[in-house]
């Protein structure tokens, strides 16, 4: 995967000047340290700023937290979709931007609609589940990426669709037994076993029939009776299945139902989060982190944010006594970090929590040694430099407050 590159802009929704090609590092460290006054870090939401995204799907892995993401194009007036994106932290206040993993271009059968994926390990790969359309149909298909990497690259492991009826919005799941799930759905609910390999399926894709039972009312709608309108995400905690879903459109708002098993019955449990923020869309992911539930969603709170320049978030919540879920409300603040970032070890410059003025985007460049907190020089930059910030920084004897590092030519450098 190519480095990241910072590119300087005045807001997210304008045309993007790039800062000089011999740009290494531009960090900002917000050090929060005990005995100052601050208890506790949080990390801004959205929690990515430097380009729009939406469709939220975490993943652990190796005790760190991935979230995988589409992509939504500056200016766009529709989803407009080319990309999927990565980022992933280990104390859910510092986020690294691991660029693109995969793209709409490494489907030869696809022309557009890079939307939802879902990414989930297996024989010793990554398969990334993608709803993307298929040129030949005009109809919306399920690729499905592969990697030997989580942080990719990708590629597409079937060179056609793993399945194709203009549904969308992928969820895969493998219960207990080691049988694989896959569900997709808007309108409908579908769902088929994957085989071993998460490559191929056994039988043929079959439909939920939703009821009010399973998904609740919707008014206004003879044709679709059911509150589910799309982006199901399945997972089993404590012994009870969860269907956590888009709901009613437009605006959407999250609910869910529980079962008995990865393929129901369902039974309608109601809203977790209401419409709310300027996007009309919204899309959810569940993952357990660290003793910790975290809720992950999409709104439209960056600059020339809205429903088609929508932004991801993370909440974190407590299940109740019973396994229900609580209401959740979105946040600017985030969750509590999580322990402190340490600068002795290695952290890559593309980690931040929160970012003013900077986009980013993937262009070859070459490797720069990363200092030593002892080498770098405690002042801020200019007052109208973008930059980046990383929260909770615990150091051993002092404080930095602001570091960036411009590497020219014959030169060594401004700092």
């Amino acid at each position: 995967m190519p480095p990241i590159v910072l590119v300087k802009k005045s807001t997210l929704g304008s045309v993007p000047t790039r800062l000089p090609a011999t740009l290494a590092v531009l960090l900002f460290f917000g050090a929060l340290i005990d005995g100052i006054g601050i208890d506790v870090a949080r990390a801004d939401n959205p929690f990515v700023q430097t380009i729009y995204t939406a469709d939220p799907a975490p993943l652990v892995y190796n005790d760190r937290l991935y979230v995988f993401m589409d992509h939504d194009n500056d200016g766009a007036t529709y989803f407009n979709m080319t990309d999927w994106r990565l980022f992933s932290t280990v104390d859910m206040a510092n986020w690294q931007d691991h660029g693109s993993p995969l793209s709409l271009a490494d489907f030869s059968w696809a022309d557009e609609n890079a939307w939802a994926p879902q990414v989930i390990p297996r024989n010793n790969k990554f398969y990334m589940y993608v709803p993307i359309r298929h040129h030949t149909t005009s109809t919306m298909a399920i690729g499905v990426g592969v990697s030997d990497t989580i942080t990719g690259p990708f590629h597409d492991a079937l060179g056609k669709p793993l399945v194709e009826n203009g549904d969308i919005d992928p969820t895969v799941f493998i219960d207990d037994d080691g049988q694989a799930y896959l569900y997709w759905g808007n309108p409908d609910l579908w769902y088929v076993k994957l085989n071993q390999d998460m490559i191929s399926y056994s039988g043929s894709p079959t439909k939920f029939t939703l009821t009010t039972a399973g998904f609740g009312p919707r008014s206004g709608s003879e044709q679709r009776p059911t509150s589910f309108e799309e982006a199901p995400w399945v997972y089993k905690r404590n012994g009870i299945y969860y269907l956590i879903y888009a709901a009613n459109c437009c605006s959407e708002d999250i609910r869910y139902s529980t079962g008995t098993s990865a393929l129901g019955p369902w039974t309608y449990r109601g809203v977790i989060m209401a419409t709310a923020g300027s996007s009309f869309t919204n899309h959810e992911g569940i993952v357990d982190y660290k003793n910790n539930s975290y809720f992950f969603y999409h709104n439209g709170a960056l600059p020339g944010g809205g429903g088609y320049q929508r932004s991801v978030c993370v909440e974190r919540f407590v299940y109740n006594s019973d396994g229900t879920i609580p209401t959740i409300q979105m946040t600017t603040a985030g969750p509590p970090q999580i322990g402190t970032l340490n600068p002795y070890v290695r952290q890559e410059a593309e980690t931040a929590a929160w970012s003013q003025g900077v986009e980013t985007e993937s262009k070859a460049l070459p490797s720069v040694p990363v200092q030593h907190p002892s080498q770098l020089v405690s002042h801020p930059p200019p007052a109208e430099a973008r930059f980046k910030s990383v929260w909770g920084v615990r150091l051993e004897h002092s404080l930095v407050p602001a570091t960036y590092r411009e590497q020219g030519a014959g030169k060594p450098g401004r700092q």
